[in-house]
């Protein structure tokens, strides 16, 4: 089974390419998605992440994504923190989910930052989506929640 990397900065279309790979019958794993999950489910992500950002960082057992994105958003070094407590932990829960899909010719992993967090080394093949940076911007202003000016740090910190 071949392991196959799709990344691009936020606006990319990396959603709509793992969609239409999807529609297709491909198994895909979405980083993102599962950081969360992996955030709110296991207690030695959820203790990292009080101790690093206070206990802000959750509201009951749920992390605060609005609140960790607004500290890592204007600081680097705690954007590049977080992924390294999160990172360790969606490598093996990439390898663990790859694993049942062992009779497919091939599986995707959809990560922004799959070249950062040093997850294209577990990749065969990596797939980079590339949109004109007007086009991204119009993208996330359309999903709404976030202004130009966010959009603009955020494409930075990618």
């Amino acid at each position: 089974m071949l392991k196959i990397g799709i990344t691009g900065g936020i606006g990319s279309g990396k959603s709509t390419v793992c969609k239409v790979f999807s529609m297709l019958g491909t198994p895909v794993y979405h980083a993102d998605s599962r950081a969360k999950i992996l955030s709110n489910k296991l207690s030695d992500i959820r203790e990292s992440i009080v101790k690093e950002f206070g206990p802000e960082s959750y509201i009951n057992t749920s992390i605060n994504s609005r609140y960790i994105a607004e500290i890592v958003l204007i600081n680097k070094e705690k954007l590049d923190k977080l992924n390294s407590i999160i990172h360790p932990y969606i490598e093996k829960d990439f390898l663990d989910w790859s694993a049942q899909y062992a009779q497919s010719k091939y599986v995707l992993e959809e990560a922004a930052i799959l070249f950062e967090s040093g997850a294209y080394k577990n990749m065969d093949y990596i797939i980079v989506v590339n949109s004109p940076q007007h086009i991204r911007v119009q993208r996330i202003i359309e999903r709404g929640g976030l202004s130009e000016k966010m959009i603009q740090k955020r494409i930075q910190n990618q």
